[in-house]
């Protein structure tokens, strides 16, 4: 054993070394989705700028979008989820709280997308949260909802995701009334923007206390006991779904902060919170295919 390590060595110490550094990390490319045939209303002065984007964030989003990750149709159950990254509305976490989940929800069988939504705390923007982002969840909840059949998805099984700033965006337009009189554009904004389900990951407190909690749809809420910004939303939210009669769970963890995502724990129970959403999603029934699936 130790000659066999000792040669290892040598032969290690005998290979050549690089001619220079590896490029840095990129992230991948996807095929974005555009929500609007003629662009989101609104930003036709800032259409054409670039995205701006790293190795887990993006931003500079001028143009909304989604990206479809599509369950293996060998054991996709027609559920769909649309996420929607975090990131304070200054930034999306696309690959921690983006694409990374959609791949976690593929292998429970769900078709996932993800949602790059217009940022009201970039600087120089003069997008709104409660009305441009808003707008951007709801088109994208309605883009699914028209394409279901092209990714063999029941339009009565479509949920919403969504982590911290992303939670405030499924509160907005699960919890909250759409605003009247927006003209429709096309077809698409005809069809029903309110998820079927909501799962808010540390959602901040925007849209908390919510305005139309009697019509909301079932919720999964999870967060930090110790989360300073979003432990109170998560528990006061919950309390007026409770109180409302609308089915509710609730998972506070102890002695946890904010942003604790799928991985990035060393406490045994914030690494398996995706299995505790998971049992949610079986016994509510979202993972199971459903008669009518026209309608609910």
């Amino acid at each position: 054993m130790m000659r066999r390590a000792f040669a290892l060595a040598v032969l290690l110490a005998a290979a050549p070394l690089p001619a220079q550094d590896p490029a840095p990390q990129q992230p991948p490319s996807y095929t974005a989705i555009k929500l609007w045939p003629d662009g989101a209303p609104g930003s036709r002065a800032r259409r054409q700028e670039a995205e701006v984007a790293r190795v887990y964030w993006v931003r500079n989003i001028h143009d909304p979008s989604l990206i479809a990750f599509p369950a293996d149709p060998a054991h996709r159950n027609g559920a769909a989820i649309v996420i929607m990254p975090g990131g304070g509305h200054k930034l999306l976490v696309w690959t921690n709280e983006g694409t990374k989940v959609a791949t976690a929800l593929n292998r429970m069988g769900i078709t996932a997308f993800v949602l790059k939504y217009r940022l009201a705390n970039e600087p120089g923007s003069k997008y709104s949260v409660e009305g441009d982002a808003a707008d951007d969840a709801r088109r994208a909840m309605r883009w699914v909802r028209a394409h279901a059949a092209d990714y063999g998805i029941d339009p009565a099984r479509v949920g919403a995701m969504g982590f911290s700033a992303g939670g405030e965006l499924v509160s907005q337009i699960a919890d909250n009334p759409e605003p009247a009189g927006r003209p429709a554009v096309d077809a698409i904004d005809r069809l029903p923007a309110r998820p079927d389900f909501q799962v808010l990951v540390f959602p901040g407190p925007r849209g908390i206390p919510a305005k139309a909690i009697a019509g909301a749809p079932p919720a999964f809420i999870v967060a930090g006991s110790r989360d300073a910004c979003c432990a109170p939303p998560s528990v006061a939210l919950y309390e007026q779904l409770r109180k409302a009669g609308v089915s509710a769970e609730l998972h506070m963890y102890a002695d946890s902060d904010h942003a604790f995502n799928l991985d990035e724990s060393n406490r045994i129970s914030i690494l398996h919170w995706p299995d505790r959403l998971d049992d949610w999603l079986a016994d509510s029934g979202w993972l199971s295919p459903r008669p009518h699936a026209g309608g609910k």
